[in-house]
């Protein structure tokens, strides 16, 4: 099976200066056919008519949210539909980036914003990756992809602190266990650990922040989302066969370990 025989699809990849939609634009122009997932389900189907329009691949998008079983069901649904009525080849490859931070210190962090950011960041992942786990296996290939953070390796950070740190951690375990899982259904599970991007995270953020961050990384500036786009994307192809349960770091040197 080709990549051209083969659909990427993606959680929260709508923001122009985000990763999701880097992302999904180079799995295009490699030859994938992508489908977007995102909150906004107008958006999603804009986005996607873009990208299939500037690449020529067939492209989908729909409505999701991450965190609401019914949703991802019916999303999954809608895709099925797609590969069943020939609109899409089947599902190759699934990259779980959807996701929020939480910038509040501990003491401030309710009870109510601690279960936002793990549904959205953990329970989001598991939900999405369960749902469209059964069609790889059952073609006996696939790719899947969870972003988690270099917060959950050093222990949060100016962007993200106590519950997406946490969130971020659960994705590494999850991730590991569930490559263990998969091992011979030629199903592989990886993610990826991002330091600071250059993305819409940033907007806002003062010099003296941004002048912070960039000291403790010996790169000495953040990463793009082009950068962080090729990692998800080589996890994706026929050149990481032999690579199921590892975290890549993608830090510019800012956590070494």
């Amino acid at each position: 099976m080709t990549t051209l025989q083969r659909t990427a699809v993606l959680t929260g990849a709508t923001s122009d200066r985000g990763i999701g939609l880097t992302t999904a634009r180079r799995y295009a122009n490699q030859g994938w056919a992508v489908v977007i997932l995102d909150l906004d389900g107008e958006k999603s189907a804009k986005v996607a008519a873009e990208i299939g329009n500037d690449f020529n691949v067939p492209a989908f998008g729909h409505e999701i949210d991450v965190a609401n079983e019914a949703s991802v069901t019916a999303a999954q649904a809608a895709v099925a539909a797609e590969v069943a009525a020939g609109n899409l080849p089947p599902v190759g490859a699934l990259a779980n980036i959807a996701g929020i931070t939480s910038p509040v210190p501990f003491l401030e962090t309710t009870l109510e914003l601690w279960h936002k950011v793990m549904d959205v960041n953990a329970t989001g992942t598991y939900l999405v990756t369960k749902a469209f786990l059964p069609d790889m296996i059952e073609n006996g290939w696939g790719r899947i992809v969870n972003m988690s953070s270099v917060s959950a390796q050093r222990g949060g950070g100016v962007f993200g602190k106590v519950p997406y740190s946490a969130a971020k951690a659960a994705i590494l375990g999850f991730t590991k266990a569930l490559a263990r899982e998969l091992g011979t259904t030629g199903v592989t599970v990886n993610a990826i650990t991002p330091g600071a991007v250059d993305t819409n995270i940033r907007v806002g953020s003062t010099e003296e922040q941004e002048a912070a961050i960039n000291a403790g990384i010996p790169l000495g500036r953040n990463a793009t989302t082009e950068e962080v786009a090729a990692v998800i994307t080589f996890l994706s192809s026929e050149d990481s066969a032999y690579l199921t349960g590892t975290t890549i770091d993608i830090n510019g040197g800012s956590h070494l370990h």
